[in-house]
């Protein structure tokens, strides 16, 4: 079911700045307004841009995680305490909690979106599979530890955990564990692969997908997947809906609307 509560939007001072990871920042900004894991804001930066940001802590006291990777990006892992964004939202359709054994699986910064919703579940019900490229690019994991029975980890270059990828990490567990459900965010062919997975095991499964966004809030139509807005529709999918969308796993749209691939 899509939120239909009205945004909200403010200034707000960051309160706190923490290091996560390799070239990861974690600010927090008090901004008492309701949201739920998996929803997002659009957070603007005085003079730079605006930018779409997954909560990665929610209650009166939010945050962000935000890896530098761009103009927008890089100004804000630059802030300080005391330094102002702007925000509204929060927007989108966000990870249904539901019943039974969970595996959040997430990818890099895709531990960001997922973290709220693995501790919006009973610790003993859910498993984490925590995947980077490196060991320094692990993220969340001792956040990940007290809100989960079960953390592994997976690093493509073999410096911790599993030498490999999430999807090869999720595997592994799902060879070990039956899950009710699989929870997913990362990057999109990574959620492909991991879609295709969960269907070979029957696993029902919710992704969360990144798409180009310049409103956030459905009107402009920048982040269309197969007819369906990942700001408004999404941004977590579930796997049934997934099965029929084409583009998914294989290309989105750039700042100009053309399709590139992934």
């Amino acid at each position: 079911m899509i939120d239909v509560r009205p945004a909200s939007q403010a200034m707000v001072a960051i309160v706190s700045r923490n290091e996560e990871a390799k070239d990861v920042v974690t600010l927090r900004f008090d901004w008492d307004v309701p949201a739920t894991p998996g929803q997002f804001v659009m957070v603007w930066v005085p003079g730079v841009d605006e930018v779409p940001m997954s909560l990665s802590y929610l209650g009166a006291r939010k945050g962000i995680t935000v890896k530098g990777v761009g103009e927008a990006t890089n100004a804000l892992t630059a802030m300080q305490a005391g330094g102002m964004i702007g925000v509204r939202g929060p927007y989108g359709r966000g990870y249904r909690i539901l019943e039974g054994k969970v595996l959040a699986v997430g990818g890099g910064t895709g531990m960001a979106s997922l973290l709220p919703a693995v501790e919006a579940v009973p610790s003993a019900e859910v498993h984490t599979a925590i995947g980077a490229r490196t060991e320094a690019e692990l993220l969340f994991e001792e956040r990940a530890k007290n809100a989960s029975a079960t953390v592994r980890v997976s690093t493509d270059d073999g410096s911790r955990g599993l030498h490999g990828n999430a999807v090869q990490l999720a595997k592994a567990m799902m060879a070990e564990t039956r899950y009710d459900v699989v929870l997913g965010c990362g990057p999109e062919r990574m959620l492909y692969h991991l879609h295709r997975l969960c269907l070979e095991q029957g696993i029902p499964c919710q992704m969360s997908l990144e798409r180009y966004m310049r409103c956030g809030a459905g009107l402009c139509g920048s982040c269309a997947l197969d007819g369906s807005r990942v700001c408004r529709e999404g941004p977590v999918f579930t796997g049934e809906e997934l099965k029929g969308m084409r583009e998914f796993g294989k290309q989105r749209r750039d700042e100009c609307g053309r399709r590139v691939r992934l």
